[in-house]
């Protein structure tokens, strides 16, 4: 067996030993505040410095803070900040109060609910195979992206569609790719003739160890192995492919399989997996797939509308993250250990790169019933014992993860983005191993590596 090189854009995650998760409160002040944004010194807020991760759970806290005037959020990663858009009205004071947490606030044109709309009208309208949407915040409009076979009459439609939406709703983007699902036919995870790579290791509801994988591998074949032409070893409990997602649950056949959670990235060395989190545009994201191995790049839209030519499935991240069939269903995750996305399908590769969605964890957690460890949908609770990912060798798991160390957003103790809004601080540290070395090829080096090998 061998393992794949990447040459164009590695993934390296900072090296240093464990990379601990920070505990930094995020917390409204109780100061009193000017209308202008000022602060009862005469002081300006300024945007705080934080974390990705820390960025994206002040983000959530801000949307519910902010009701209508709330219009998307992304994280500056030169400035390391925190933006929020607006939508400005009579009352400022909670724009006053958002400053005070933290964020830097702009102010936008275009509403969430109009943003809405406008996918709401390209969704009837254009839903054309090789055709995707997603809101862009740092925009402040729809991205449409077509891939090369949407041409012709198809093309017509589409940009007379986005033409109906008015000037400044969404621009049109070209890809020079097609969109398509990454399951390997016939190169073997190994099933049916298909292979695929494993996500993350879960609990299912009734106690028993299973991965997450994708949706389009799970209705592809029923049962699934860890080496190609193997005995299976797991078998296709839910899957959801097309539709609202694209994942899948597997459950392991022997219920004494033991799982880490922890993303096998390659060379020996894992990321351990702390909880579930929602992604953020502009956060930093890695995958890890059986193909090409470990890959970075940022988010670049939510709840993203993905036409594929076996069906539309929605609620995807876009991100310009590369990936190849086979890497279909492996881990997205940060370099702090927050497990985000399953890798879905996309156009290019890791050559030319391209575009690349993936299925949000926490959506296709809360759909399956499934938890991370022994935790809550979110990762939160002590680690329990885990699952391996594949009947590997050691501990040499492809593709788990570890289960959260603490409680989700707003329940006392949380593993890493710091706390709610107005909450107390009390965090846990919940590191993930940093990589290096020159081969970030698939899968472990030591023997059967579980999930996440190339044969």
């Amino acid at each position: 067996m061998s393992h794949k090189r990447i040459p164009k854009r590695k993934a390296a995650i900072a090296a240093g030993g464990v990379v601990a998760l920070g505990a930094a409160a995020i917390l409204l002040p109780n100061a009193n505040a000017s209308q202008d944004g000022s602060s009862s010194n005469g002081a300006a807020a300024a945007p705080k410095t934080l974390k990705a991760s820390d960025a994206s759970d002040l983000a959530s806290q801000l949307q519910e803070l902010l009701g209508d005037a709330f219009a998307g959020s992304y994280y500056d990663t030169d400035q390391q900040q925190l933006v929020v858009n607006v939508i400005s009205g009579d009352n400022n004071n909670v724009i006053v109060q958002a400053k005070k947490a933290g964020a830097k606030i702009r102010e936008v044109d275009n509403s969430l609910t109009e943003l809405a709309a406008g996918a709401a009208t390209l969704k009837a309208d254009a839903t054309i195979p090789g055709t995707a949407w997603a809101v862009d915040p740092r925009t402040n409009k729809i991205l449409v992206t077509a891939d090369s076979t949407v041409t012709g009459a198809k093309w017509d439609q589409l940009e007379s569609t986005v033409d109906t939406l008015g000037s400044g709703m969404a621009t049109i983007k070209k890809s020079a790719g097609t969109f398509k699902t990454f399951l390997s036919g016939g190169d073997a995870i190994f099933g049916g003739g298909a292979r695929c790579s494993a996500g993350f290791n879960v609990t299912a509801g009734d106690g028993s160890p299973a991965f997450l994988t994708a949706g389009h591998c799970g209705v592809a074949a029923a049962e699934w192995a860890d080496a190609q032409d193997g005995q299976p070893i797991a078998t296709v409990d839910q899957a959801t492919f097309p539709g609202d997602g694209d994942f899948a649950l597997v459950k392991y056949d022997d219920p004494a399989t033991v799982a880490p959670s922890e993303v096998n990235v390659g060379d020996g060395q894992t990321v351990q997996i702390s909880q579930a989190a929602d992604a953020e545009v502009g956060l930093q994201v890695f995958r890890m797939g059986s193909t090409t191995g470990l890959n970075d790049g940022q988010v670049l839209g939510l709840d993203a509308t993905v036409n594929y030519p076996e069906g539309t499935v929605t609620g995807l991240i876009q991100t310009d993250v590369c990936a190849e069939p086979g890497d279909s269903g492996g881990s997205l995750f940060t370099q702090d250990g927050l497990a985000i996305g399953l890798t879905s399908g996309g156009s290019g590769d890791c050559t030319v790169g391209g575009e690349t969605f993936f299925q949000p964890v926490t959506t296709a957690l809360e759909a399956v019933g499934a938890t991370l460890g022994a935790g809550d949908a979110a990762g939160g609770g002590e680690a329990g014992a885990g699952d391996e990912a594949g009947a590997g060798a050691g501990d040499e798991a492809g593709a788990g993860e570890e289960a959260g160390a603490g409680q989700e957003v707003g329940g006392g103790e949380e593993a890493g983005a710091g706390q709610e809004v107005g909450g107390e601080e009390a965090g846990q540290e919940a590191g993930g191993q940093d990589v290096g070395g020159e081969d970030t090829g698939a899968g472990a080096d030591n023997g059967d590596s579980g999930l996440t090998e190339t044969h």
